[in-house]
């Protein structure tokens, strides 16, 4: 019976706030990538995907120069990924979390970086790793800040770097993160509950892992995650880590299994670019199925969700609405395929949106 319980809560562990994707599609990216292949174990930035508008080693050439002698904005994106992410799935060149963005919006002249965290652990360590990781991005950039674009866990990890360093982020936008926690955590801790077999479980995954992401120290913990995720452990970082006020917070959530959204959807500052995704009804994936039960509330109590993170518990700085996306979707996983049937949503149309609406807003 604990060995089927440790085996659920794996499976469990491995879909909870991740966008989790497992490699198997390749393709072939662009040469000279320069993302940040460091997790746990650390590492050093070798640079970003090339601006075409190129970058000048004058900071007074790009950017128009700051007083302080670095490039100002536009500045670079660094998309941060959530919980079970990575940038290059064991290194062989597999699909990336966020599928194949990074090299499409760099084609369009995007500095983009997609630096990797611990896969498994709270937000206060995994914020850490993301900052050391943005301080190798600005001095191989000469830029002043990052815009932080994050899904799930990793807009937690961008609030930790805010609150440390605001000096460093102009601005942090978040898709289905979690920041009012998140019912399935509170749900998966219960079911395993023994102290001991988490230990056990957080033994295997430091086994299983290790080999596949060559990022993982020994003191990588799913359940250290799970701990924050929970109602009492988001109600602890967000009195710990609250938002600088020099930095600009925006955020989505996600709603599908063909729900329209409504009132926990509804905001004073929609982002525009949403609008042509309103009559959108995305069905929920298969293996999120499950867990949108659980978040949705069933009948007489309908709770907007994307199978992980509820809408309402999404919303933080400026809510700019909801996406008819699941939290695969919202990514382009699994492997860039259709949202499904009867639904226009394009991750790719939309990420490259939110990046021109931060170009407007001067960041």
């Amino acid at each position: 019976m604990s060995a089927a319980l440790g085996g659920w809560v794996m499976v469990a562990s491995c879909v909870l706030l991740a966008g989790c994707s497992a490699a198997g599609e390749q393709f072939d990216p662009p040469a000279s990538t320069g993302e940040v292949l460091t997790g746990a174990g650390g590492g050093s930035a070798s640079g970003g995907w090339a601006s075409s508008s190129g970058l000048s080693d004058d900071p007074g050439e790009v950017g128009g120069g700051w007083p302080s002698g670095k490039l100002g904005p536009p500045y670079p994106i660094v998309l941060a990924h959530g919980f079970f992410g990575f940038e290059d799935f064991a290194g062989a060149g597999y699909v990336s979390y966020f599928y194949n963005l990074k090299e499409t919006l760099a084609e369009s002249g995007e500095t983009i970086f997609t630096p990797a965290v611990d896969p498994f652990n709270s937000s206060e360590v995994r914020g850490a790793q993301l900052l050391a990781r943005i301080e190798q991005i600005l001095d191989a950039t000469g830029h002043e800040k990052v815009n932080i674009i994050a899904h799930s866990q990793g807009g937690l990890d961008a609030r930790v770097v805010a609150h440390d360093r605001p000096d460093l982020v102009a601005s942090i936008v978040t898709v289905a993160t979690p920041h009012l926690g998140s019912k399935v955590a509170d749900v998966a801790l219960e079911l395993v509950a023994h102290e001991r077999l988490q230990d056990i479980l957080d033994d295997l995954i430091n086994a299983i892992g290790a080999p596949l992401y060559d990022q993982i120290g020994n003191e990588t913990s799913v359940f250290a995650a799970l701990e924050q995720f929970s109602t009492p452990g988001i109600a602890e970082f967000n009195a710990r880590f609250t938002d600088s006020p020099g930095v600009f917070y925006a955020s989505f959530g996600g709603r599908t299994n063909r729900a329209r959204g409504g009132r926990d959807c509804t905001t004073l500052t929609p982002a525009p670019f949403v609008a042509q995704f309103d009559d959108g009804l995305d069905p929920v994936h298969p293996l999120l199925s499950l867990t949108e039960t659980l978040l949705d509330g069933g009948i007489g109590e309908s709770f907007p969700n994307d199978g992980l993170v509820r809408a309402r518990d999404a919303r933080w700085g400026d809510f700019w609405g909801c996406i008819p996306a699941d939290h695969f979707d919202e990514i382009g996983q699994l492997f860039g395929q259709s949202p499904g049937d009867g639904n226009p949503w394009l991750y790719i149309d939309f990420y490259r949106s939110v990046i021109a609406r931060l170009r407007q807003e001067g960041f």
